[in-house]
């Protein structure tokens, strides 16, 4: 039996939604799919070249105000670009993705038009925090700039990586973008502690920025790490600049975070900062 879809709104020459039986309220894309198109027309499978189905009638309504804003050979480009961040991510993704990352690449688009370059100062920090999105961020703005023939800037790869996250995660962007703001005030801590400067490009750093990211995860999550009590006494006594400055660490986190973060994260950083300090120095 034949896939059938009936026209509910031609968005633009290539792109419409339509009502399809089991699944819904769909979005059609393909070259020319919506000229002539019009309000109850029935389409077959064969006439479009991709679909994905927005559930929520909130992602619906915004994806719909934003399209005749965008140019039709960047929305083209966006769903090759999404289906890819899928298959490669290879887990389902937050629909919003098709609104905020379409969204983000066309007023990107347009400030490089407008030779504004907009700097990304969690670039590092992003890097280490997802690095499996970070490098799907970095084929996305290939594909991207070999179809339009551009050159983004390297900031843009930091900043699709959180979109990706966002919606890999189910997480809001602003609370996404709270992970990288609070690394970065961290990482100032340290070296200004430690009187120290970082190489953020390192791997101790690198493991220091992951096991930050799990700490955050468990505090926001109510869960205690067990203290390991002979090593917290050799580290206070062979490492107190480390020590404190974990403790300093700890106190941040807590402002931030407003909830309590236990002592035996104080614990596991020093040893995380050891590891760097010895590295630099």
């Amino acid at each position: 039996m034949e896939e059938h879809f009936i026209v509910k709104k031609t968005l633009n020459n290539n792109v419409l939604i339509a009502d399809h039986e089991q699944l819904g309220e769909v979005v059609l894309i393909g070259k020319g799919i919506g000229f002539g198109k019009a309000k109850g027309d029935q389409l077959n499978k064969e006439t479009y070249e991709k679909m994905f189905v927005l559930k929520s009638e909130k992602e619906q309504e915004q994806y719909i105000k934003l399209l005749p804003h965008i140019d039709e050979e960047i929305i083209a480009i966006m769903n090759d670009v999404i289906h890819y961040i899928t298959s490669e991510m290879n887990l389902p993704l937050n629909e919003h993705i098709h609104i905020g990352l379409t969204d983000h690449i066309a007023f990107a688009l347009k400030r490089l038009q407008q030779g504004i370059d907009v700097k990304n100062p969690f670039l590092n920090e992003t890097r280490s925090l997802y690095p499996r999105e970070f490098l799907i961020a970095e084929k996305v703005v290939e594909m991207i700039e070999d179809k339009l023939l551009i050159k983004l800037p390297q900031g843009e790869v930091g900043f699709i990586a959180l979109h990706i996250h966002g919606a890999a995660t189910n997480k809001p962007l602003s609370e996404i973008n709270q992970y990288s703001q609070l690394i970065s005030k961290l990482t100032n801590v340290i070296e200004e502690s430690m009187k120290i400067d970082i190489d953020t490009e390192s791997v101790d750093y690198m493991r220091l920025v992951r096991h930050i990211r799990y700490t955050i995860d468990r505090v926001n999550a109510g869960e205690k790490l067990m203290e390991p009590e002979k090593i917290t006494n050799l580290l206070k006594k062979e490492y107190p600049l480390c020590y404190n400055t974990a403790w300093k660490l700890v106190k941040v986190m807590q402002q931030v975070l407003k909830k309590p973060v236990y002592e035996a994260e104080a614990v596991y950083l020093t040893m995380h900062l050891y590891r760097l300090s010895n590295k630099i120095s």
